[in-house]
């Protein structure tokens, strides 16, 4: 490939630019090159920045995709003082998407809504392979914007009927239930009522559990997405130590992860993971079995997911002319 110009893509294009159901199938694909070992991801590197109660991270990553690959890098921050104190999301990111031949910066693109889609994503993909087939209803602990996606992506894998939202901020809720008037059956509920459904996503940034084993259904499948650092923790450990364990990723899960807690308190275990969210997708291992009770999924968000997902979005401006040109490099 020799385009020599660079594609300007802001939040709303890239939004437009990364339809759901393809997303899906793409980062379905990451998940398998990665555990197929076709990609090349180093650990997130962080930045903590505790005077601003925040921190940056960076995400490089490359991975040969069959027929096409794809490099680049995201850098990305968690400020949750944010939205209060300064009008700003608590997660804003910047993908640089590479052609991995020359190098040359094809894209550079908003990576907030690329972030919020990608996670959506990563849990329907988990939700298809770990999720029982007849799963109708959809828990949402959290109503923020992670909230919305989980529900685009997961509605795109089951026929959810119900979705029951809960949140301490009772006009998040409302919020999240007004958006859905005329679409799904969304209501507010406890923690309980939520963690009760079929499935269950939670996106909270809480670093004291909230979800105990007698929330849960007997068969609920959780995708627990909230963990990001170290420190946070959502679900209880007498409830991870009973489910069926699958992580995204060894090394982040251990260190930011839904279990870094239990982990570092010597909680849990090797003997206690399943296995990999890669492995399942590729059939190394077995997704849902019949014998199964509570699966969990265990998402810390790859590098992969954001470079594929900017693939999509990059493929996707190209094709429909959307985006701007910009002559970044002057050569």
């Amino acid at each position: 490939m020799d385009d020599r110009s660079t594609l300007i893509l802001p939040s709303d294009v890239v939004d437009e630019a990364m339809p759901m159901d393809a997303l899906v199938d793409a980062l379905e694909d990451a998940f398998a090159a990665y555990a197929r070992g076709d990609a090349n991801m180093p650990p997130k590197s962080y930045i903590d920045l505790p005077q601003y109660n925040g921190d940056f991270r960076s995400m490089p990553a490359y991975l040969d995709v069959t027929d096409w690959d794809a490099a680049g890098i995201k850098w990305v921050n968690v400020h949750p003082d944010n939205p209060d104190d300064h009008d700003l999301p608590t997660v804003m990111g910047t993908v640089i998407y590479s052609d991995p031949e020359t190098a040359y910066p094809l894209a550079i693109m908003d990576g907030t809504v690329l972030t919020n889609k990608r996670t959506g994503a990563a849990a329907g993909v988990a939700t298809d392979h770990l999720a029982a087939e007849d799963a109708s209803s959809l828990g949402l602990i959290g109503a923020g914007n992670q909230a919305h996606t989980q529900l685009e992506a997961i509605s795109q894998i089951r026929d959810i009927e119900e979705v029951v939202v809960s949140d301490v901020d009772a006009e998040a809720v409302q919020a999240f239930v007004d958006a859905y008037d005329d679409g799904f059956a969304v209501r507010g509920g406890t923690v309980g009522e939520a963690a009760h459904c079929d499935i269950l996503s939670t996106v909270t940034p809480v670093e004291s559990p909230i979800v105990s084993p007698e929330d849960v259904g007997d068969h609920t499948h959780i995708n627990a997405m909230g963990a990001d650092a170290e420190g946070k923790h959502e679900l209880a450990d007498d409830l991870l130590l009973n489910a069926k364990l699958v992580i995204d990723d060894y090394e982040q899960c251990t260190h930011s992860g839904e279990i870094n807690v239990p982990w570092s308190a010597g909680v849990l275990d090797d003997a206690h993971l399943y296995g990999e969210l890669g492995d399942v997708v590729t059939g190394e291992i077995a997704g849902r079995t019949a014998e199964d009770g509570v699966t969990v999924f265990d998402s810390t968000g790859l590098a992969i997911q954001d470079i594929v997902a900017a693939h999509v979005v990059y493929e996707h401006a190209r094709d429909h002319d959307i985006g701007t040109d910009f002559d970044l490099m002057g050569v």
